[in-house]
Order: C-alpha cells, then sequence, then structure tokens
C-alpha cells in the first residue's frame, strides 16, 4: 500500500485571499518572463525546432490594372 505524504501539500479555502499576486510582483520583471515561457513549453512542447519563430513567405497575385 502507497503512503501519501501529507507534508507535500495543504488544504485551503477557496474563499482564502491568494498571495499569488504578491508572490509574481516581488519577482523581476526578468524572473516573470522566465516563467511564463516555461509555461508555455509546458503547454505547447517544446522542440528545438520550435524555439525560433518560423518566416512565412506568401505571394499574392493580383489582377492587371
Amino acid at each position: 500500500m502507497v503512503k501519501v505524504d501529507r507534508t507535500a501539500f495543504s488544504v485551503a479555502s477557496l474563499f482564502d485571499e491568494p498571495d499569488e499576486k504578491a508572490y509574481w510582483l516581488s519577482k523581476t520583471p526578468y524572473e516573470r518572463l522566465q516563467a511564463l515561457e516555461l509555461m508555455r513549453q509546458v503547454v505547447y512542447g517544446y522542440t528545438p525546432a520550435s524555439a525560433r519563430l518560423q518566416r512565412v513567405l506568401a505571394v499574392a497575385s493580383f489582377p492587371p490594372g
């Protein structure tokens, strides 16, 4: 039987004020951008090919006149 490590999490009320705003305001803008990039990689996946922006080339043909 697997035992749960009860020190690894805490239980809180949904009505408690979250302290996330204070946490992120205590971070530098660079640290916030690093965290944002990490979340982007987690959600969309990370591959070396997707680390760069793609170039898009579109040829538009217009009728004469």
